[in-house]
């Protein structure tokens, strides 16, 4: 006697306003990857993973990020154009607009979690239009096993419909895309756009104001692992500084790389399941863990594929942010579970396109606070439309548009963490040396992983005069030699071979610091605000 098909478990969504949809719950990857290649909206590279692009925006939209202002967040959020306050009324109106959009379709939904830490899980459901987006879902949060699957209480959802369009006049929107948090119903609302980095933002976005407000821990845009010995590191930086890259290390093991909660219980977790990479001229000679990872269940993003389906990795002709996402086990040697001891060492990244950031500098408690709370890196030409030269950036707490309180809520929790677990706290360079962007050269990857393996190894030790040389302009301690790396690379300004044209461009940038600093100045102690650059330029 044949057996019957074992029936596939589903939900409804009319406790959600989505009516008459067909729901496809909890697919598999395999499943979701060929459902995307029939409906045409992506194709299979020759490495096996799914290749898709995501429209007309291929990133993240900060303008169009939005919280609804009430009781809980009025007097909590730190408002301005980083946080857009959002009319709850207007809100419900343009949540309706998109359940009726969504109901009658088929639509994706899958049920995950947040946070490593049982202690800190949050349950989440997400709601998809596509089924790429809801493969990017499984590969980016955790995923639940079976047992915890049928007793499953979403807690946040996520409403993701990237066709559906707002009208700005009706809606309050400011355009027709849009990703809304509201903290009293517990959703983020996301629509207009297909970029899958919105989704996985929302609810990172969420965390950092729960985390801290709730449970008296410290979020951190960060990536993170573990040695041998069971030593922390964290890595800080914005896209594009090599965060992702630097921690995933084959001596050791990855918690993770984009998402970490630091808990009064003094350990570091994982909020995600996943990586999110950059695949910007990425090879498997400068980052094999990487390549290696693209494979079957992976999304590759708005990258260029010839007939073969190879991909161009130096072919930005849709975005420089091209990108992948993979789960976590993609990475060989990842940390199980993603947590980890208090840090020993953390890593502020810079891309410093300027050059005259030094490679490797150790940084005081209040250096690192007030490095923190800038956030600095630097845009190339290229990267946004009118940049033709270096442009400071500064993005508070390296990750600005996740932070909902104000930056120096999450510096004084950083400065107290580091004081009290005594931690080392390195600014690292990763961007030009030898002169500017256009003069000099990107940093060699090889001499900024023999310059973190140094610290790791204990190599550099702790602060002694005679090592270091406090440098001129920034005041941070620079070492005077580190193996593996030739010693006139450790100095900037050596590098440059005109002393002049060094020292113009070093005051130009330290006049960058603290004209953006001067909005946190007066949430900020004095020790702080000397924790930065010191010296005009006249």
């Amino acid at each position: 006697m044949e057996k019957k098909a074992k029936a596939k478990r589903t939900v409804s969504l009319e406790n959600y306003g989505i009516k008459n949809a067909t729901v496809r719950y909890q697919l598999s990857p395999d499943e979701l990857h060929k459902t995307t290649i029939e409906k045409g909206q992506g194709v299979e590279a020759s490495s096996g993973a799914l290749a898709v692009n995501t429209g007309e925006f291929t990133g993240r939209s900060p303008q169009d990020r939005f919280i609804v202002k009430d009781k809980i967040t009025e007097d909590k959020i730190w408002w301005g154009n980083i946080n857009i306050p959002f009319d709850g009324d207007a809100f419900d109106a343009l949540y309706r607009k998109v359940t009726d959009y969504l109901s009658n379709k088929e639509i994706f939904v899958r049920d995950c979690y947040a946070c490593a830490d049982e202690n800190y899980k949050m349950n989440i459901r997400v709601i998809n239009e596509y089924p790429w987006s809801n493969l990017f879902a499984y590969n980016m949060f955790l995923r639940p096993v079976e047992e915890d699957i049928k007793r499953f209480e979403p807690e946040w959802t996520v409403v993701n419909a990237p066709g559906f369009r707002a009208n700005p006049d009706e809606d309050g929107t400011r355009q027709h895309n849009f990703a809304i948090l509201n903290f009293t119903k517990k959703i983020a609302l996301i629509g207009g756009t297909g970029y899958t980095g919105e989704i996985k933002k929302g609810i990172f976005s969420a965390l950092n104001f729960i985390l801290p407000v709730e449970k008296n821990t410290l979020p951190m845009h960060c990536s993170a692992n573990v040695g041998k010995k069971g030593d922390t590191a964290i890595f800080f930086g914005l896209s594009g500084t090599g965060k992702t890259t630097l921690s995933t290390d084959p001596n050791r093991s990855l918690i993770g790389d984009d998402e970490h909660g630091w808990t009064s219980e003094n350990s570091v977790f994982n909020f995600e399941g996943g990586c999110y990479a950059k695949v910007i001229n990425l090879s498997r000679d400068n980052e094999p863990e990487i390549y290696d990872a693209i494979k079957k269940g992976a999304i590759l993003e708005n990258v260029i594929l010839d007939k073969d389906g190879h991909v161009d990795f130096a072919d930005t002709s849709i975005t420089q942010n091209t990108r992948v996402s993979y789960p976590i086990h993609h990475i060989e040697n990842i940390k199980i579970p993603s947590i980890g001891k208090n840090p020993k060492n953390i890593f502020f990244l810079t891309a410093d396109a300027f050059g005259v950031i030094p490679p490797i500098s150790k940084l005081t408690p209040s250096q690192a606070a007030y490095h923190f709370i800038s956030g600095y890196t630097a845009k190339v030409a290229g990267t946004e439309a009118g940049v033709v030269e270096p442009v400071p950036s500064f993005s508070a707490c390296f990750g600005a548009p996740f932070m909902p309180l104000h930056p120096s809520k999450y510096a004084e929790m950083l400065s107290k963490k580091m004081i009290d677990a005594g931690v080392n706290v390195w600014l690292v360079n990763t961007g030009w040396t030898g002169g500017p962007y256009g003069i000099g050269k990107r940093m060699e990857l090889k001499y900024t992983r023999a310059m973190i393996n140094a610290v790791l190894n204990g190599d550099l030790g702790l602060y002694n005069y005679d090592d270091y040389h406090i440098h001129s302009v920034f005041g941070v301690a620079q070492p005077r030699s580190c193996p593996g790396v030739p010693t006139s690379v450790l100095s900037p300004r050596a590098t440059w071979n005109d002393d002049e044209a060094y020292y113009t461009t070093a005051f130009k940038l330290t006049n960058a610091f603290r004209n953006n600093f001067k909005k946190f100045e007066a949430h900020c102690s004095e020790e702080i605000r000397r924790g930065g650059p010191q010296r005009y330029a006249f």
